[in-house]
């Protein structure tokens, strides 16, 4: 079993991979941090993507079992989580949280919300500092 963390390079993102780190510690289990993208003008750039594998070599220094996947398939990220999670009968979710306004939420969707409630395991949602 293992931990599924959705990373995006914002502070929300870094807020989730780092509470994430702190339960695959704590259960002494993985850790499986995905870095979702539709494609076109979502798809991560190089930059992102050299954070992403340092902040992953950093763990894996640190003694996490970190197995990175960055996934351009077309797909909403919520809906990448939630494949993988079910996939590796994961123990728990982590997602980062952002403010959003009842408008923002009408016309972009919510992918924390299809998480929170269509996620096979418990999920942990946080907020930035």
């Amino acid at each position: 079993m293992a931990i599924v963390v959705g990373y995006v390079p914002t502070k929300e993102g870094r807020a989730a991979l780092t509470h994430a780190v702190q339960e695959a510690k704590l259960r002494t289990t993985s850790l499986v941090v995905i870095n979702s993208a539709r494609g076109g003008r979502d798809m991560a750039e190089a930059d992102q993507q050299t954070e992403l594998e340092n902040l992953v070599s950093q763990m894996r220094a640190d003694g996490v079992d970190v197995d990175l996947r960055s996934l351009v398939r077309g797909l909403e990220p919520a809906e990448d989580l939630i494949a993988i999670a079910e996939d590796i009968n994961a123990d728990l979710i982590v997602i980062g949280l952002r403010r959003r306004t009842p408008v923002g939420k009408l016309i972009l969707g919510s992918n924390a919300q299809r998480i929170l409630l269509d996620a096979p395991c418990p999920v942990l949602a946080v907020k930035a500092d």
